[in-house]
């Protein structure tokens, strides 16, 4: 477990970044100092319940993701069953979902993700490049606090699937590549949200979106 503290003079919310051994943990961390967040990197369930927020990263396959995060699976459903605001990013993001196309391969069980945001992640069509790399822009798509300021701004994604919420409502952000895909996704509530991009390797609208977050948390 590591502590970081905020260059700012007061930090805004404590945020608990989730360690289950798969994520850029470094990066965003410090994404969110400079956001004004005061953050902890641990796999203590006693600091999710404790914190204003709560970060699960992830760089990697669905299936190691989720088998790799099985043992806090009860530990993050009680966050989000207790209004605090969960943020996945980008594998994070994924495994919001209930299930993911990468996760059933021949011969293997499907694995399930938390199943915050019903849905499944699908791999892009035959013929289309991948992974989709690079900037590309975000078509702000209903209201939610994560996206203030951001619509019509770049991020920058590393993905092979995407997310099919079940709800299309769930959708907050799109974005095309070949064909519209949500690139930040919401539960009914509102609590439970993610990015299919990388926002602290977003430049400015990353920067921006960190702070959108911090403040959801100082304000929960």
């Amino acid at each position: 477990m590591s502590t970081v503290t905020s260059d700012v003079e007061e930090s805004l919310a404590s945020v608990t970044v989730v360690d289950y051994g798969l994520g850029n943990l470094r990066s965003v961390t410090r994404g969110l100092e400079r956001a004004g967040a005061d953050v902890e990197i641990t796999d203590d369930p006693d600091a999710f319940a404790a914190a204003d927020g709560v970060v699960l990263p992830g760089v990697g396959a669905f299936r190691e993701g989720v088998e790799n995060a099985d043992p806090l699976r009860d530990d993050l459903l009680a966050v989000a069953d207790d209004g605090t605001p969960l943020f996945g990013i980008c594998l994070g993001m994924q495994m919001l979902l209930t299930t993911s196309e990468e996760g059933a391969n021949e011969g293997e069980s499907a694995v399930q993700g938390l199943d915050l945001i019903p849905g499944t992640n699908v791999r892009f069509a035959e013929g289309q490049k991948v992974p989709h790399m690079g900037w590309n822009e975000l078509t702000v798509r209903r209201d939610h606090p994560l996206v203030e300021g951001v619509d019509g701004s770049y991020a920058y994604f590393v993905h092979s699937y995407y997310a099919v919420p079940d709800d299309e409502n769930a959708a907050v952000a799109t974005t095309d590549y070949e064909r519209e895909f949500p690139s930040i996704v919401a539960s009914d509530d509102g609590t439970v949200f993610g990015t299919q991009f990388h926002p602290e390797k977003s430049g400015e609208t990353g920067l921006q979106i960190l702070r959108n977050f911090v403040e959801i948390c100082a304000d929960d």
